[in-house]
């Protein structure tokens, strides 16, 4: 099996840059103070630090939730869901080397902020995690638009045409409406 490629020193600290701003806006959108976050309720991790069965080909990044529980604490009652956030390194420095005008940290911020407005979903209760296909797409739609929301009127070199490549993910699908 061919190795994929993953992000080296520099790229890592691009990401790491834009998962601290990507965190800064989405609680700043949502209005969440500092004990409200979800810190210790999710983690980002690049592709050397997933499990083979956290790598899939084709999307940028990917949700997934386990249950969490203290350690000093057997009860059911005590478990919590933890997400995390899967980014997938060859598939985004794929589509960085073939579209010349997608930077970095603008790409990352977009994808992770995308991803956060999930969590932030389902931990409000606002969208179900094991939601229906249908119902996903309809929330992908939903998130893409609130994402573009947090984003369009801040200013990062690239961010524009990242925000023009997701364009198409805010419109409905086949007659889907966002809601």
């Amino acid at each position: 099996m061919k190795k994929l490629q993953t992000f080296n020193t520099d790229q890592i600290k691009i990401v790491n840059e834009s998962v601290e701003i990507a965190e800064e806006l989405v609680s700043n959108h949502y209005k969440m103070s500092a004990s409200q976050w979800l810190h210790r309720r999710y983690d980002v991790k690049t592709l050397v630090g997933l499990n083979p069965d956290e790598v899939v080909h084709g999307p940028y990044a990917q949700i997934i939730r386990y249950k969490g529980q203290r350690k000093d604490t057997s009860l059911e009652s005590s478990t919590y869901d933890f997400y995390k956030i899967c980014l997938q390194d060859h598939s985004i420095l794929a589509i960085i080397e073939q579209l010349s005008e997608m930077k970095l940290f603008s790409f990352t911020l977009y994808i992770i902020i995308h991803e956060l407005i999930h969590i932030v979903r389902f931990s409000k209760f606002l969208q179900n995690f094991d939601a229906s296909p249908e119902e996903k797409l309809t929330e992908e739609a939903r998130v893409h638009e609130k994402t573009h929301e947090i984003l369009k009127t801040i200013r990062f070199s690239g961010l524009t045409d990242v925000l023009k490549f997701y364009n198409k993910w805010r419109m409905p699908f086949d007659g889907l409406q966002n809601s």
